[in-house]
C-alpha cells in the first residue's frame, strides 16, 4: 500500500462545532442530522445538562444543552444555534451547541492527547485534540457525553414521555 493510501485510510472526518470561545469535533459518523433549535418538551428530574426531549419523526430523542454538560454559562439561544443529533451505542440523542463551523479531515497522525491541565471542559470527554490552521480543536469522545446513569434515568422516563406533546 502506498503511502498516500495508507494516510488516507487512517483519516476521519469531525464536524466541528463552537461553545463559547472554543472548537470541538465531533466525530462524522455519530452524527445523524443537524437541526436548527426548537423547544423541547422538559423532563421532570433530569440532570440539569438534559434540557428534555424531542420528536424527531415519531422518535423521542433526549437533548442536551453542551455548555450546562462543561459547565459553561448558559446563554440565550439565536439564529445559530442547533442541535446535532447524534448516535451512540444505538441511541440517538441531540446535543445543543452555539454553532457549526464545518467538516474537518483529520489524519490519525494529527491527533495530539489532551494536556494535563485546566481547560473549561472535563477532559473524560476528550479524545484529543488537533489543530486546523491556527486554531486548535477538541475532539470529543461522544460515548461519554451521556453517563450511564442519565441513560438509565432517561430510558426509565422516555416511555411516559412519548405521550406529552411539546411545547413550541
Amino acid at each position: 500500500m502506498s503511502d498516500p493510501i495508507r494516510s488516507e485510510a487512517l483519516q476521519s472526518q469531525y464536524l466541528t462545532v463552537n461553545l463559547g470561545h472554543e472548537e470541538y469535533g465531533i466525530d462524522i459518523l455519530a452524527v445523524r442530522e443537524i437541526r436548527g433549535w426548537t423547544p423541547v418538551t422538559r423532563i421532570p428530574q433530569a440532570p440539569h445538562y438534559v434540557l428534555g426531549v424531542l420528536n424527531l419523526r415519531g422518535a423521542i430523542v433526549p437533548v442536551i444543552d453542551m455548555r450546562l454538560r462543561f459547565g459553561l454559562p448558559r446563554e440565550d439561544y439565536g439564529a445559530t444555534t442547533v442541535t446535532v443529533i447524534i448516535t451512540v451505542a444505538g441511541r440517538n440523542f441531540g446535543v445543543v451547541v452555539d454553532a457549526v463551523s464545518d467538516v474537518l479531515d483529520v489524519t490519525a497522525d494529527a491527533i495530539r492527547p489532551v494536556p494535563d491541565m485546566g481547560t473549561t471542559v472535563d477532559t473524560e470527554y476528550l479524545k484529543g485534540l488537533t489543530s486546523a490552521g491556527e486554531r486548535m480543536v477538541l475532539l470529543l469522545d461522544v460515548d461519554k457525553l451521556l453517563q450511564p446513569q442519565d441513560a438509565q434515568m432517561l430510558e426509565a422516563v422516555l416511555p411516559a414521555a412519548s405521550d406529552v406533546k411539546a411545547v413550541a
